[in-house]
């Protein structure tokens, strides 16, 4: 019974964590795979940065952009450094978090194999693209008044007090939340972990630091959403490699999670097209890609346990629930200025819950046998919603408390003159536009 649950928590509920041991060989085709999946959510930063450049105003779209591109510097070298172990290593300090000395600056898995037949470097890169990322989220709430330094600090703080712990609670074997129940919370590539996280962080931020000059008497558009679109073109090809990689395999797994994640992003689409349509008499562009988006993050955490008809159910439910949470957020006057929350977090903790109402008979039939008795949905979807209130609630404190601190040593947000003159100019020294008016 134990090897029988220990098969069900590695290859179908967290899949993305594997583990080294003697006489383990390269898998050529696995690991070819799993450096494409490698590139493909490294392809989503700049992607990210295009979806949130197009959306702010002329003058920050640099300012704005850099954001993802600053963290693909900082968060990959805090996570070589520091964030691998925490997130991977053995349980310390009471399993609050991960340590492995061999995995500082990843100086002891120069010839580690994986029993997947990937090399340990490969599942430390592709795991720390996700590292990457998911901070960068956090900026669209806080777009167009936040400062690149204390940005920079505010991530590097953020990966260590907040994601590392949290993957290490859900992806690491030692975490608690990995060990919730009969297998665990169901978090496949990222549901809890990178976009509830992520989401309520911003949304966090976004209340404390305030909104942006002149919000919302003033009538903020959009610089370019030809950029958003490309944007959000790249996020969803590089999303086949955030979902479908995180098999840590390249075979029926890979192939279950590949579809659920196309069908999703297009149901999303679908969706939120439709319900524009019947809103305001019209479908947008900008529309389209925040159903994508929408589609795309309530399957991130349920892409290797449902069927192509409960991705469809979890694109179509995410662009409803999204395209309400965004309509509310206007009325209560809350500047998450690129829906950080609207999509992410929403979208997130919709996934994360909804997922237990389309999962596949198998995966309950092998958690039923991990007890000795029945686990039934209702029992998974307690266990998912105590992982997404333990998630929400760290998140959000732990935000709260670093935006305190950098608070007091001068803080996050920008200067009325710096807001003012824009992100490009005041921090970078450089317009994107050129000649074109900056306002």
């Amino acid at each position: 019974m134990k090897k029988r649950l220990s098969v069900l928590l590695q290859f179908i509920l967290i899949p993305i964590m594997s583990f080294a041991s003697e006489g383990a060989v390269v898998d050529t085709g696995v690991t070819a795979w799993m450096i494409t999946s490698t590139a493909l959510v490294l392809l989503m930063i700049p992607g990210l940065a295009l979806f949130y450049g197009g959306l702010v105003r002329s003058k920050n779209v640099l300012g704005t952009m850099m954001h993802s591109f600053g963290a693909m510097g900082i968060m990959t070298v805090m996570w070589i450094a520091v964030g691998y172990s925490m997130s991977f290593g053995s349980n310390i300090l009471g399993g609050w978090i991960g340590w492995n000395p061999d995995y500082f600056f990843l100086r002891g898995i120069d010839t580690k194999i994986l029993d997947s037949g990937v090399p340990e470097y490969v599942f430390s890169m592709f795991q720390g693209k996700f590292a990457i990322l998911t901070p960068a989220l956090i900026a669209g709430a806080f777009a167009e008044r936040v400062s690149f330094k204390g940005y920079m600090i505010f991530i590097a703080l953020w990966g260590l007090l907040v994601y590392y712990p949290l993957c290490h609670w859900v992806w690491s074997e030692g975490g608690f939340i990995y060990n919730m129940g009969a297998a665990g919370a169901i978090d496949f590539a990222g549901g809890t972990v990178v976009h509830i996280s992520a989401g309520v962080s911003g949304l966090a931020a976004a209340l404390f630091i305030g909104a942006r000059r002149g919000y919302p008497k003033t009538q903020i558009r959009p610089s370019n959403l030809v950029m958003t679109l490309f944007g959000a073109g790249l996020l969803w090809v590089g999303w086949f490699g955030f979902n479908a990689g995180s098999s840590v395999s390249s075979g029926l797994a890979t192939a279950q999670a590949l579809t659920a994640t196309q069908i999703a992003a297009a149901a999303g689409a679908l969706g939120w097209m439709i319900i524009e349509y019947i809103h305001l008499g019209k479908s947008t562009a900008l529309g389209f890609a925040s159903g994508i988006l929408a589609g795309l993050v309530a399957v991130t955490p349920a892409a290797g346990v449902v069927q192509p008809m409960g991705a469809l159910a979890l694109g179509f439910a995410a662009a409803a629930l999204c395209y309400y949470a965004i309509q509310l957020k206007e009325k209560l006057g809350c500047d998450d200025s690129l829906d950080a929350f609207g999509i992410h977090g929403v979208g997130g903790i919709l996934g994360a819950l909804l997922l237990v109402f389309f999962i596949r008979d198998s995966w309950m039939e092998d958690a039923s046998a991990a007890v000795n008795g029945t686990w039934t949905i209702w029992q998974q979807l307690g266990v998912q919603a105590v992982a997404v209130g333990i998630a929400i609630a760290y998140a959000v404190v732990v935000t709260i408390i670093i935006l305190v601190i950098l608070k007091a040593f001068g803080g996050l947000r920008a200067t009325a003159a710096e807001e003012m003159e824009g992100l490009d100019r005041s921090y970078h020294g450089e317009r994107g536009y050129g000649m074109v008016n900056p306002n």
